[in-house]
């Protein structure tokens, strides 16, 4: 190939990337007689967006072999393969690994974590702590949101313990992990501890707070929660992830003009524009109430498509409340749709 004879094949590469032609980049990588580490750093934008030639992965396996045992690339191999999904061909290259250090245990811990494979990352977390790196705050955060997952409690709880002598447990991202942890755990009053003891709060904390509180069903607490934390300072403001939090608790508990109250306060007092999952929530409310003209107007005016857990919401509230006239026209949205 050309490629070969060029005087900087890197840059070419680089540029390639750049215009995000994944699979041309990875067909010229392939091509390069002697690929080294810049090439590889190159392409790794290719393994973030899953951009593998030949069927996903075919890039990858060419650096492993023409890279082989480089300890820069075993490290960034792992979190490739791991954002791709394909966790059986990073956990490969980690059991391969002489040396796994810190970070290619958390690459590996994160990575099952992410991947619905949680049962797999405490098992990893055990043999971590057996082989003798000491956990810091990222396996503390990843581990964690694995215990959420499988309602590991008395692991959760060892991690409190660890990241109290180790200092971290007022540092807000793993006070805010803990925080869901716990929450998902069924374990509220511990949540609350957490939140109630952090010297310093940002939207992540609060966040993870009024998602707790909604998910145990505490509505006017997490309702309460919002106020607080819409007044607190100027540092901290609600952002679209608390409205998903706070409307949930109003659709859980049938608190239809607060939920009205909040929706239409995104835009008119805190700037946001509601998105797809602020309008579910609100049909979801609305539906459950039996105000199904305006769980479809609310539908109609959705910034994009609703998806078919949405619709079937409100056709089944159609059913229940006998309205054949919105009921009908949200079948034929399920069939413009194709769902």
């Amino acid at each position: 190939m050309l490629i070969n004879s060029i005087p900087k094949p890197n840059f070419l590469l680089s540029k390639i990337v750049d215009l995000k032609d994944w699979a041309y980049a990875s067909i010229v990588f392939n091509h390069l007689t002697k690929p080294n580490i810049y090439a590889f750093n190159v392409m790794l934008p290719c393994g973030n967006v899953g951009g593998l030639v030949h069927g996903k992965i075919g890039h990858c396996l060419v650096f492993k072999t023409v890279l082989d045992g480089d300890e820069y690339v075993n490290h960034s191999l792992i979190p490739m393969y791991a954002r791709c999904g394909e966790m059986g061909f990073a956990r490969k290259v980690f059991d391969e690994m002489g040396d796994r250090g810190l970070v290619s245990w958390n690459s590996m811990i994160s990575g099952c974590a992410q991947n619905g494979a949680s049962n797999e990352a405490i098992v990893l977390f055990n043999e971590m702590r057996e082989a003798g790196p000491n956990p810091d705050k990222v396996t503390m955060i990843e581990v964690l949101s694995a215990c959420s997952t499988v309602g590991a409690l008395d692991l959760g709880k060892w991690i409190e313990t660890h990241a109290s002598e180790r200092g971290l447990q007022h540092d807000v991202h793993v006070a805010s992990a803990l925080i869901d942890m716990y929450a998902k755990c069924g374990s509220l009053d511990d949540a609350i501890r957490v939140f109630e003891s952090m010297p310093h709060k940002n939207e992540v904390s609060w966040n993870a707070m009024i998602s707790a509180l909604a998910f145990h069903g505490q509505a006017q607490e997490a309702l309460s929660l919002f106020w607080r934390m819409s007044k607190v300072n100027d540092t901290v403001h609600p952002n679209d992830i608390t409205f998903i939090g706070v409307l949930s608790a109003c659709v859980h508990a049938g608190l239809v003009d607060e939920g009205r109250q909040l929706f239409e306060s995104m835009s008119l007092s805190f700037g946001l524009v509601p998105k797809v999952e602020h309008y579910s929530c609100m049909v979801y409310l609305c539906a459950r109430a039996g105000l199904l003209y305006e769980a479809w107007d609310l539908i109609k005016k959705m910034p994009g498509k609703p998806d078919e857990i949405v619709l079937g919401s409100l056709l089944g509230a159609c059913q229940r409340c006998r309205n054949a006239d919105v009921g009908e026209r949200v079948i034929q949205l399920f069939l413009e749709q194709k769902l």
